[in-house]
């Protein structure tokens, strides 16, 4: 992997292990409908205006059944799902439970492509899911009754993201920067009529409000150009890497930013998740090394 190449892949892991940290600024006062609305549509836009000066056109209307159900598995249904989590859960477990997408992706395939699981994936999955009892566990506890339903929805956004998964493994071939761009504008569509019976719970600050235009810009429209750019130049396989640094990140900024505590499970949760993950998509940081540096 190439230096430059390496950069992009800490950058978008930082930028999207902060998206967890400016959902959870601003989730309370938005509320979820409102803050993924206002995320999914500054990343439209921003989107959109990159579109014109690559002179991109997107074929929306051609497309539409295609962009909306990716619109809802792969964006409207986990961010709001992560939203409504983010007003209970921490950042650092939140961040966490996003990396078990790839283990949810593994196992709706059994069912949908009848695809079949190795003795390792098999026994990451189980190594995953104690490392996720390990991490909610303890955060259930502390917090009590009231973290059920945010702990499940949060488990729940990462199934969506297996679900989106797998759809795209038969979906129609549609250009990656299409695929964001016309998602995103598909997700604004789907959580509009959400607005008026979800509201916002109050004035936000100046704080707040900055926290959300980073995320749809930054968080998303911005990362999805550093994802696509580090596919085209590396490939699938390196950038699926960055599914294992985005906790890290995740910890990081809710520990320095937000004072969040990391506490035993936080670490062994995380390290069992992470290692499951790897085992579940047979991704090793080792051999990929070795394999770029015989290219």
């Amino acid at each position: 992997m190439s230096t430059a190449s390496f950069l992009r892949l800490i950058c978008l892991a930082a930028i999207w292990g902060g998206s967890f940290l400016f959902m959870r600024i601003a989730a309370n006062t938005f509320g979820p409908a409102y803050l993924i609305e206002f995320r999914v549509g500054f990343a439209a836009v921003s989107l959109m205006l990159v579109s014109f000066v690559l002179k991109k056109h997107l074929a929306f209307r051609a497309n539409f059944r295609h962009f909306m159900i990716i619109g809802l598995f792969n964006t409207a249904v986990p961010f709001l799902l992560f939203a409504y989590a983010a007003q209970t859960l921490n950042a650092s477990t939140l961040s966490v439970l996003n990396s078990t997408a790839a283990i949810w992706g593994a196992l709706i395939g059994l069912f949908w492509h009848n695809a079949k699981l190795t003795k390792t994936a098999s026994l990451g999955m189980l190594i995953g899911v104690s490392g996720v009892i390990t991490l909610v566990g303890v955060d259930a506890i502390q917090i009590g009754m009231s973290a059920a339903l945010p702990i499940f929805a949060g488990i729940m956004a990462a199934c969506s993201y297996g679900i989106a998964t797998n759809y795209t493994k038969t979906a129609p071939k549609v250009a990656s920067f299409d695929n964001a761009h016309g998602n995103m504008w598909a997700a604004v569509i789907i959580i509009l009529p959400l607005l008026p019976f979800v509201p916002m719970r109050g004035e936000p600050s100046q704080h707040e409000i900055v926290s959300v235009i980073a995320l749809g810009v930054i968080c998303t429209g911005a990362a999805y150009l550093l994802y696509f750019k580090l596919v085209a130049d590396e490939g699938a396989a390196s950038a699926l890497s960055v599914t294992f640094l985005i906790p890290v990140f995740g910890i990081l900024w809710g520990w320095l930013i937000l004072d969040e505590p990391i506490g035993w499970n936080t670490i062994i949760g995380t390290t069992l998740v992470l290692g499951g993950t790897m085992m579940v998509t047979g991704f090793s940081p080792k051999q990929l090394l070795l394999r770029k540096a015989l290219v």
